[in-house]
């Protein structure tokens, strides 16, 4: 798969899609095969950085005690202390784990977030995971740096299903920031498949209201 295409197939879903009131996500799909997610080495679950947005804002809260409690404040759309965990029923967690894409968490007080949103937490895959740089230290951390590269971070997982879709980009946005998206998160999907590019079998992009259109390989 390479740029040209890449730029191409973009051309052709704005070209053919009528004006919409709002501005569409661009997205891709990448169809698998040839894995048995029964093997763990088959399934696909990790962070990757991108270059640029993919033009939605991401949210983050963080969990903290008082050692980064003001850094924090100043940083994150939301802070919540660990004093204030006990406030935390199920319905209040669950609402919580739906408002916000990534959470952070101090190092020191993981086991108490993990005992107190864990399982609502863990079922959204939003665990604050230190493969995302998402548990900090109590000291010395960059959190402003750790926000901005959240923000163009995403996810990338096919545990149970041959298929990733993913959002890389806006209608509006330059096709060569979305494009460069696309090819990032295409090579790095490879490297994380057993038989790399063998694994793969077809890849779309769509805007939201489209029919997915596939890029020629």
């Amino acid at each position: 798969m390479n740029k040209d295409n890449v730029l191409k197939t973009l051309e052709s879903l704005k070209k053919d899609e009528k004006k919409r009131k709002f501005n569409q996500s661009v997205d891709l799909i990448v169809a698998l095969k040839d894995l048995d997610f029964k093997k763990v080495e088959h399934q696909v679950d990790f962070f990757s950085t991108l270059h640029y947005s993919t033009g939605k804002k991401v949210k983050v809260c963080a969990f903290v005690g008082a050692e980064l409690k003001s850094e924090a404040e100043k940083v994150f759309d939301s802070i919540i202390m660990d004093s204030d965990f006990a406030r935390y029923d199920k319905k209040k967690a669950k609402k919580l784990a739906k408002q916000y894409d990534f959470f952070v968490a101090q190092a020191n007080i993981m086991t108490k977030v993990a005992q107190v949103f864990g399982r609502y937490l863990g079922v959204r895959g939003k665990m604050p995971n230190p493969k995302a740089g998402c548990v900090v230290p109590p000291k010395g951390a960059n959190l402003k740096a750790l926000y901005d590269k959240l923000q163009k971070t995403i996810k990338i997982s096919a545990k149970k299903t041959p298929l990733i879709m993913l959002r890389v980009g806006t209608q509006e946005q330059k096709p060569e920031e979305v494009a460069d998206n696309i090819l990032f998160i295409y090579d790095q999907l490879i490297h994380h498949l057993p038989n790399e590019k063998h694994n793969v079998k077809d890849v779309y992009l769509k805007l939201t209201m489209s029919k997915p259109v596939k890029i020629d390989k």
